[in-house]
């Protein structure tokens, strides 16, 4: 394939619906808030469980996909962390600089993502790689963008037990374990699978509907190093860990890839905010808005030749 046929298919669809969000927000001064409620405890739980229980994914391959995001997620923890303490970042702006460079959109950029670029398998790793990366952002994100607070950033970690997500990955591999899936064509299925195609669109909404709140103003020194290693060397460190850890299936191994080579996550915005000390909009919460703005805008880009890339066997 093209890549102007690959950004038609795969990238178009994510860009059109989340500036349709992007313009909604502007128009209406939308609240993402109540839709991202309905999303997280509601509409991505069910997709969640559903692709689980559905998927083809066997256990090896579930240990694959989460040794490999561990090791990429450790790996470029470790390069973010010495390059932003050698470009001069100090806390908070240094665990700003980390959470951007580490932390990918493998939520509601990644997902319709992968459900366009690979089918079915795409979007069943896709839903595992994300709620690995909640566990992630509420424990080790949560440390990160507090850590220069002051603050007990143990006792926020207590927050990653309410999200669903993590409950709906337990128990979709609890009944797929236990053989207690429920038919395909029972009512209770149905419901969660139109549920959870419900999600995609409402995802791309809301990512759309944030970027219409980011104010773009910071250090752009900062946000360009932060979001070339977010959108170049992130899917290099993803394939080095994907090589390390050995995939059976080669679809399995490219969703991951292009998966931890989105743009930089929207809730990393959320986290600074909350966690760091600077509520009143310092410097820390512009560098997260400012590269979540360029690294989504760039991706339609940089996401569109990994696809390519990822699609013709090129690199796997």
């Amino acid at each position: 394939m093209s890549l102007l046929s690959i950004f038609a298919t795969a990238i178009l669809p994510v860009v059109v619906v989340a500036a349709a969000g992007f313009a909604l927000g502007r128009a209406k001064g939308v609240d993402p808030d109540a839709l991202n409620t309905v999303t997280v405890y509601v509409l991505a739980p069910a997709l969640v469980f559903h692709s689980l229980t559905t998927s083809m994914l066997g256990g090896g391959t579930i240990l694959s996909v989460v040794l490999a995001v561990a090791l990429f997620t450790a790996a470029i923890l470790a390069v973010a962390e010495g390059v932003g303490r050698l470009t001069g970042h100090a806390e908070p702006l240094l665990g700003a600089f980390v959470l951007v460079s580490v932390f990918p959109n493998t939520g509601n950029y990644g997902i319709p993502l992968a459900d366009f670029a690979f089918g079915a398998t795409g979007r069943s790793v896709a839903v595992l790689v994300t709620a690995l990366q909640g566990v992630l952002l509420y424990t080790l994100g949560i440390y990160v963008a507090a850590r220069g607070s002051g603050g007990s950033a143990l006792a926020d970690m207590r927050r990653v037990f309410g999200v669903p997500l993590v409950y709906a990955v337990v128990v979709a591999l609890a009944a797929r374990w236990l053989g207690a899936v429920p038919p395909a064509d029972s009512t209770l299925m149905q419901t969660l699978e139109l549920l959870g195609n419900a999600s995609i669109p409402v995802m791309l909404l809301i990512l759309g509907v944030q970027l219409s709140n980011v104010d773009g103003d910071s250090d752009f020194r900062s946000v360009g190093l932060a979001s070339a290693m977010r959108l170049l060397l992130a899917p290099f460190l993803a394939l080095a860990a994907v090589f390390a850890v050995g995939f059976r299936d080669p679809t399995v191994a490219r969703v991951v890839v292009l998966l931890l080579g989105t743009p930089t996550g929207v809730t990393t915005i959320i986290l600074v905010g909350a966690f760091s000390g600077q509520r009143d909009g310092g410097s820390a919460s512009e560098l997260v808005s400012a590269t979540v703005f360029l690294t989504t805008v760039a991706s339609a880009l940089t996401v569109t030749v990994l696809v390519w890339a990822l699609q013709t066997g090129l690199v796997l």
